[in-house]
């Protein structure tokens, strides 16, 4: 089962440490280590930093499904930037205030593909394209991100969080905290209304319902990061994520499930250029 598979996965890459060398005692006890700091990038010249990578992704066939998928997707984020005349975003520690773009796409949901879906209107894929700002402490981070979608469903959608962030090496940085999502009106629709024309094609199978905006899911996400060499990372991400209000009300969740498990694991390398 791809959910039991993201668990075992993610409690493995949680798991691991780094065991600290001993040190000669020259006094009657060892003062405790001071805890590892994010690790440092020589940005030099350059005025953009950024990641790129592939992953591979278990998450749900469509919103409020509980059947699951494996599909491939990419990894991108903005590390640091730097627009003369405006300002930096970042910095060499990743500490402090960053700002950057925020993408995510929702795969197209096929009633052809899916018996539970009959009667229901396809809905093609979503492109959501946004910004995400974030502050980070050495042992924390808050963030938030809104994004425009069209597509598919069309509307606007974003999500917020914060995070208890461990870093038991300079190369190995763990995260753990509360999620919050939440979409405009036009958007939960596409997804989650029943129109009554859909009702009847449904055979009566699912009622008319009409949804509106609001919070989408609350939850729980949690990351794994490793840079085995420089510049190059493994990443581990999963989450849990209850659909709610009306979302969760929506006859086509309740005939699938509110709890939404996701788990990615991929590679990124960092790139540098000098743009100005």
């Amino acid at each position: 089962m791809a959910l039991r598979f993201a668990s075992v996965a993610l409690a493995t890459l949680l798991a691991s440490t780094a065991l600290a060398s001993a040190a000669d005692v020259s006094v009657p006890y060892d003062p405790a280590p001071a805890a590892p700091q994010p690790a440092s990038f020589d940005y030099g010249e350059d005025d953009f930093v950024f990641e790129l990578g592939i992953k591979g992704v278990v998450d749900p066939e469509f919103l409020g499904s509980d059947d699951y998928r494996i599909l491939p997707g990419a990894i991108f984020s903005v590390e640091y930037l730097n627009l003369p005349g405006l300002g930096s975003f970042g910095g060499p520690d990743g500490l402090g205030f960053s700002i950057g773009p925020s993408f995510n796409v929702v795969g197209e949901r096929n009633s052809d593909d899916h018996s539970e879906l009959t009667g229901l209107d396809d809905v093609d894929t979503t492109y959501e394209a946004g910004i995400k700002v974030s502050y980070e402490w050495v042992n924390a981070e808050i963030y938030g991100s809104a994004r425009y979608a069209f597509g598919g469903a069309e509307g606007f959608v974003g999500d917020a969080g914060a995070n208890l962030i461990s870093r038991p090496t300079e190369t190995v940085t763990l995260k753990l905290g509360p999620t919050v999502s939440f979409a405009s009106k036009d958007y939960m629709e596409d997804y989650f209304s029943v129109s009554p024309a859909e009702s009847i094609a449904s055979g009566g199978r699912f009622s008319a319902y009409d949804s509106g905006g609001g919070f989408k899911t609350v939850g729980v996400a949690a990351s794994a990061r490793y840079e085995f060499t420089p510049d190059w990372f493994l990443n581990a991400d999963a989450s849990w994520d209850r659909l709610v209000g009306d979302a969760g009300d929506s006859p086509i969740v309740e005939a699938g499930d509110k709890n939404q498990y996701s788990f990615s694991l991929g590679v990124s390398k960092r790139f540098s250029l000098d743009l100005f």
